[in-house]
């Protein structure tokens, strides 16, 4: 099953507003909060833009929300069997990349499971963002190389190698390589309260 067509693109956009309502925000209660503005917050949540992974990443943080948890659509009905044609899939248009949840949804577990395919010359930032809580991540390299930079540090992975890293704090990947590189990324949700 493709989920990066526009259907999709419009369930992203009903999806940060239900967040954003949910949380008794205004559009411009979200634009101030997140630093994007109020008219792209109103044309992704009509669908009429695609958000950028970097785009959604800065209002997940201010919805108090991941990007793993903003994609699990929780409507669905729990299964523990996550079928890979039926996993979502989604593309960032800025980079290309392609992110598909490959966790069952709805299941009682804080551990996500994300499969990623990080095309030649793609590179991704995320800005650090203060969260009230910390959560973990692991990014485990099958196919290709990565260089990925965190808190300050920068590394070069190549296949089989593991990174662990906090979310919250800043974080770049990037493929300099002529090959794509294939990886998953293990998110814990169990936060760790920050100091």
């Amino acid at each position: 099953m493709e989920n990066t067509g526009p259907a999709f693109e419009t369930d992203i956009g009903a999806r940060v507003r239900l967040n954003r309502l949910e949380k008794g925000l205004t559009l411009d209660d979200l634009a101030r909060q997140s630093g994007v503005s109020r008219a792209m917050i109103s044309r992704i949540e009509r669908g009429e833009a695609s958000p950028t992974a970097q785009l959604l990443a800065r209002l997940c943080s201010a919805l108090g929300t991941t990007l793993s948890r903003f994609f699990a659509f929780q409507e669905t009905t729990a299964n523990p069997l996550s079928r890979q044609a039926d996993q979502r899939r989604w593309q960032d248009p800025a980079s290309g990349y392609i992110r598909r949840a490959v966790s069952p949804e709805g299941m009682p577990t804080p551990v996500d499971i994300v499969a990623v395919d990080f095309p030649p010359g793609a590179r991704v930032v995320f800005d650090p963002h203060p969260p009230e809580t910390e959560m973990t991540q692991h990014v485990w390299l099958f196919e290709g190389r990565l260089v990925m930079t965190s808190e300050g540090e920068t590394h070069a992975l190549a296949p089989g190698d593991c990174l662990f890293m906090t979310l919250g704090r800043g974080h770049s990947f990037s493929n300099p390589y002529p090959e794509t590189a294939r990886y998953a990324v293990i998110l814990n949700r169990r936060t760790v309260k920050t100091r």
